[in-house]
């Protein structure tokens, strides 16, 4: 455990404006001090054991060692995208069955990085799962978040139809998997006061899943030199006893040095690629703003020309104008790089990232090629899941797995036949 930590760190950790932390300082919650060896505004670790969500920096690392499936464990995923998570799950150890995808260009991306992989460039809807049934330990899927007419009754299969949650549910029942994974944005957790997500562990239950606790998880917690943070919904095949338990967080945060530079996270600097550019006068803004920074750094009267009625609306809009500091994770990088909302400047070149360094923020290797133009490509960057991310979920799936199977062949040791070894 670190004696320090900075605002930046602190206020990623926590999931609040740095703003935030400041107005705590001045009321007495924390207290902060200077740096011993940079003089930079840190909080003392002490500090920190006020919060119960930071409990983690206080324990010891007793994670244990990622284990090796003990079978060919398998997966279908849909909704796959430019192939984030499934590339993670393929880390962790598990065959990719099937991947359905409707994006023409990820599904380029998907065939030309892994030819084998079956991938599916299809409307869901028109699928039929049912030859898959009894023979796939794990349905995926990262399903966009779509409204349900939920008001807190009993709600089954059917009242979600025409939503994409139902072809990811009928996917399941469809296919009888030990366990189902689905992703989506922080937002679900609060979207229509609760009610979507509220809807959708109901129709699990209905069809015979029960659902773990759904859990966001910070990709800075997980080798992801980025503030990305996403909802995971677990849910396991009723009367099983399969046990699941989300990944620990890490207590080591990269940054996007380690992202772009040799390093920790890569062996070499990040390839050059492609990339956006930003128009002559936003480019000219930009230069004027510091490393870590965003449009408040500017002067008063270029705030006014770039923010426009914005400048007089409340909230901080700290995605604005932003230029990326080396020390800190990247803001969630979105689907348009150069879009006036969410700039992702380069710490030290006035542009965007390009294409390679997007791909390196979301930790995918620099062997995975994007296909289409640069925009599709960033877009399937963009929207994917980070690989690491989905490795640390994708290990802690196989663990629950094993365990499954080793109870299974001491309560049924008839349904299983010996396991055979090879002769050197």
């Amino acid at each position: 455990m670190k004696d320090y930590y900075s605002i930046s760190e602190v206020a990623d950790m926590l999931s609040v404006s740095k703003e935030t932390l400041r107005r705590w300082d001045k009321n007495g919650k924390l207290t902060p001090v200077r740096h011993p060896i940079n003089n930079y505004r840190a909080y003392p670790s002490e500090s920190l054991k006020i919060f119960e969500q930071l409990g983690f920096l206080f324990t010891k690392e007793d994670r244990d060692a990622p284990e090796e499936p003990h079978r060919n464990y398998t997966v279908v995923e849909l909704f796959a995208g430019a192939g984030g998570l499934a590339l993670g799950m393929e880390k962790a150890g598990f065959k990719c069955k099937l991947l359905n995808e409707i994006d023409h260009w990820a599904c380029k991306t998907l065939r030309k990085n892994r030819p084998r992989w079956n991938v599916i460039e299809q409307d869901v809807s028109q699928l039929d799962f049912t030859p898959f049934k009894g023979q796939i330990d794990v349905v995926t899927g990262g399903f966009p978040c779509q409204a349900f007419s939920y008001a807190g009754n009993k709600l089954g299969l059917q009242d979600a139809r025409g939503t994409l949650f139902y072809e990811f549910a009928r996917a399941v029942q469809e296919i009888q998997p030990l366990i189902a994974l689905g992703e989506n944005v922080r937002g679900l957790v609060s979207h229509e006061n609760g009610r979507t997500l509220a809807g959708m562990v109901s129709v699990l239950d209905e069809i015979g899943y029960e659902v773990m606790t759904p859990q966001v998880l910070k990709a800075i917690h997980y080798q992801v030199p980025q503030k990305r943070e996403r909802l995971f919904l677990v849910a396991v095949k009723r009367d099983s006893g399969i046990l699941f338990n989300y990944p620990k967080p890490l207590k080591e945060i990269y940054s996007v040095k380690d992202a772009l530079k040799a390093g920790r996270l890569f062996p070499v600097d990040v390839p050059t690629s492609s990339g956006q550019s930003y128009p002559k006068r936003k480019k000219e803004i930009l230069e004027m703003v510091p490393p870590g920074g965003y449009w408040r750094d500017l002067p008063v009267e270029i705030q006014k020309e770039y923010m426009l009625q914005s400048y007089y609306l409340g909230g901080g809009k700290t995605g604005m104008a932003r230029r990326i500091s080396w020390d800190e994770p990247s803001l969630t990088l979105t689907c348009s790089p150069a879009q006036k909302q969410t700039e992702r400047c380069h710490p030290e070149e006035t542009r965007p990232f390009t294409v390679r360094e997007y791909a390196r923020i979301q930790t995918f290797p620099d062997d995975w090629d994007f296909c289409g133009p640069m925009g599709a490509q960033y877009k399937q960057i963009g929207n994917a899941v980070p690989v690491n991310l989905a490795y640390h979920v994708g290990v802690e799936l196989i663990r629950s797995l094993n365990e499954y199977h080793r109870i299974e062949i001491c309560k049924h040791p008839e349904r299983f036949a010996p396991l055979s070894y090879a002769v050197a």
